[in-house]
């Protein structure tokens, strides 16, 4: 592992977040059960090797967790304009048949252009304007039944590049890729923290007096993005739909008075959470896009735990999980996991965080 991150006041350098990973800890797959997958507590006084079926006896009777039911759509999608062939990877859904995705080859496209998809009979997408950034506004119409047909015919899951599958994803990636909580359809990317809950895991909760709150942040394409800055804070995050209704607000706003502990499942959750917060850490009910951006120094105020895959060298996740537990306590906890053995991404590992207050 790299040095330290530099002094408080320092400059933050995307360097900083850097480690090194073996290859061969990428995790190809989910580990079967899903519930069998390790689960690495970090915490003040150090870390503990655990499992996720573990996680109910490291939580109390009362606790809330809050967890993400956006459901992946099949959101990657070849089409042609004339000749020419683009891959399209549906972003964000912005009403009456409008999308935002990024596409590859986007260069091609022009406003007015017509775009065929390929493999879904007559489904066409109009160029409403191209950014010159690879983001493009497309208008499929107003027909939204007649859009999600054509996404099951011929859309793909939008799996991460480090899963490979030189293919396409496998029929069993169209279900190890969903979430057990998955209801409300518009992310184009798992919210991946929750892939380890299994029926018998919710069971053992509710066992123990554990509550569930559900929100909704759908997960964009911008998830893939790499930052291509030094400096963490030139960076932009794509803005994504999230909602935290009325009820999900007072659950949760409930527990802490009552000494009950918030855990955000996910960092998609711990985001729409600090979205909805206040200063004094209520959380409102939410309606609308976020692009917060939670970086070393942000003021937590929403959630005393983190239930969290492990992520990428440089990336914005991992800048995040540093932010909530403390950079020099998750690059401890991260060397531990790469000298451990354990699974990294998507299909990997977990780990429960402690806030660092």
């Amino acid at each position: 592992m790299p040095d330290l991150p530099a002094p408080t006041g320092a400059p933050l350098r995307a360097a900083d977040f850097d480690f090194a990973l073996p290859e061969a800890l990428i995790a190809q797959a989910p580990a079967q059960p899903r519930d069998a997958a390790r689960m690495l507590v970090v915490r003040g006084d150090g870390v503990a090797d655990r499992g996720v079926l573990d996680l109910p006896s490291l939580l109390e009777p009362g606790d809330v967790m809050v967890v993400n039911d956006t459901r992946v759509i099949p959101a990657r999608l070849h089409g042609r304009r004339g000749e020419a062939r683009v891959e399209i990877l549906l972003n964000r859904c912005d009403g009456a048949g409008l999308w935002q995705a990024l596409v590859r080859n986007a260069r091609r496209l022009r406003a007015g252009d017509s775009v065929a998809i390929e493999g879904a009979a007559d489904c066409t997408a109009r160029v409403v304007e191209n950014a010159g950034d690879g983001t493009v506004m497309l208008d499929f119409g107003p027909d939204q039944a007649a859009l999600a047909a054509a996404l099951e015919q011929a859309g793909e899951v939008p799996l991460p590049p480090y899963i490979h599958r030189p293919n396409g994803p496998t029929p069993e990636d169209l279900s190890n890729y969903q979430t057990i909580f998955a209801e409300r359809p518009g992310a184009v990317a798992a919210p991946t923290a929750s892939l380890h809950f299994t029926p018998r895991l919710l069971a053992a909760l509710e066992a123990r007096g554990v509550r569930r709150a559900t929100v909704t942040l759908h997960v964009g394409a911008g998830t893939f993005l790499p930052m291509r800055t030094e400096d963490p804070h030139a960076h932009r995050l794509h803005a994504e739909w999230g909602e935290v209704t009325e009820a999900a607000a007072a659950m949760i706003n409930a527990a802490r008075p009552a000494g009950r502990r918030i855990v955000a499942i996910g960092t998609t959750a711990l985001r729409l959470l600090e979205t909805a917060a206040t200063a004094e850490g209520a959380v409102r009910p939410f309606r609308g896009l976020t692009d917060l951006y939670l970086l070393p120094g942000h003021r937590f105020r929403a959630a005393d735990l983190l239930m969290t895959n492990f992520h990428l060298p440089k990336s914005t996740l991992f800048m995040l999980v540093s932010a909530f537990a403390g950079t020099e306590r998750m690059r401890a906890a991260y060397a531990h996991a790469v000298a451990e053995g354990y699974r990294f991404y998507s299909y990997g590992d977990s780990s429960l965080l402690e806030h660092a207050k």
